[in-house]
Formats: structure tokens, sequence, C-alpha cells
């Protein structure tokens, strides 16, 4: 997916204590961004807007 997608989405507690969120996404954004269960992203701030990549396996090598 190249260009930008803007979603609202709730954070829901996992009530383990951890201070951990779960974002669940809708399927046609992660069908846009390619991405599947257990696929991992990579989530940073820009300009006030959090923005998700996926990560590819050759990316998170070192």
């Amino acid at each position: 997916m190249s260009e930008s997608v803007r979603t609202i989405v709730k954070c829901q507690d996992p009530g383990d204590d951890t201070g951990d969120v779960i974002v669940e996404l809708p399927p046609d954004v992660l069908a846009g961004m390619d991405v599947c269960l257990g696929d991992s992203l990579n989530i940073e701030l820009i300009d006030g807007a959090i923005v998700l990549r996926p990560l590819r396996h050759a990316e998170t090598k070192s």
C-alpha cells in the first residue's frame, strides 16, 4: 500500500496489567498493507499521526 489510509480504532486493555494495548485493525486496512496474523509492524509517531508499516523479514535482519 503506497497511499495513506486514515482510520479510527479503539485501544483495548488486555487485562494483564502489562500496560500493553490491543488495536484491532480493519481487514481492508490489513489487506491493503499486505499483512496478516503474525506479521510484525513498525510503529512511529510522525507529525502527530501514528504510522504503521509492515516489517518484512529481510528488513528485520541485522
